[in-house]
């Protein structure tokens, strides 16, 4: 039997567009698939997310749910989620402390300038809340199917 490398995932709670808090612990049982964008209503996070919606039902059936996470407020969640149509549970880290937590908030650079900024990251985290699997800089174009073959693959 393979020995699985794993470290505990960083617990949180934080608030969907309704203002509905939501922790991390409160999905022990299931997978988790969770992401951070960096901005609802651009381009390649619309496009994410749209991902994860349409392929919803697929990781439902491995006993996962998504969570995607973003700076934007409950409000922008409120609308990208009714112009998309999205099915999936977004949260708002507005102080990007859950970001902080898990290293995704760091130094960017776009057209030579420098900020701080969420990196685009996905972690899979197992029914005891360990992360088995992350994804660091991701680039959207097939990384939701990517992910979904690694959680039938953890499965096993």
């Amino acid at each position: 039997m393979k020995e699985k490398i794993a470290k505990n995932a960083p617990d949180f709670c934080l608030p969907n567009y309704q203002g509905k808090e939501y922790c991390l612990n409160e999905f022990r049982g299931k997978w988790v698939v969770l992401y951070f964008y960096p901005k609802d209503n651009t381009s390649g996070c619309t496009r994410e997310a749209k991902e994860f919606t349409e392929k919803k039902e697929d990781f439902e059936k491995m006993n996962a749910v998504i969570i995607g996470i973003s700076k934007d407020s409950e409000k922008s969640h409120e609308r990208f989620i009714e112009k998309h149509s999205l099915n999936i549970l977004l949260l708002s880290d507005t102080e990007h402390k859950v970001m902080e937590l898990y290293g995704v908030w760091g130094k960017k650079k776009n057209y030579g300038k420098e900020y701080f900024g969420t990196i685009r990251s996905t972690f899979l985290i197992d029914p005891e809340g360990r992360i088995v699997k992350e994804w660091k800089n991701v680039r959207v174009k097939g990384h939701v199917d990517e992910v979904l073959e690694a959680v039938k693959k953890e499965k096993k």
